[in-house]
């Protein structure tokens, strides 16, 4: 079963990041350690795409150094 776009957004808010909203279906989280914002879209329920998965890890990871 393919992880859903709440599963990424509450790995997000665990790690410090902050949604600072946006345009639809799309949300922008924020951390003090992260240079650049991590864009989300699609609606809560629906399935993620592999790329959004490894954008969150790679932000998750970085937010820890």
């Amino acid at each position: 079963m393919p992880q859903k776009v709440r599963e990424l957004v509450t790995e997000l808010e665990r790690a410090g990041f902050v949604n600072r909203g946006g345009k639809g279906s799309h949300r922008n989280f924020v951390h003090p350690r992260v240079p650049k914002p991590i864009t989300k879209s699609g609606a809560l329920g629906d399935d993620v795409m592999h790329y959004q998965v490894r954008a969150v890890k790679r932000a998750v990871e970085e937010s820890k150094s």
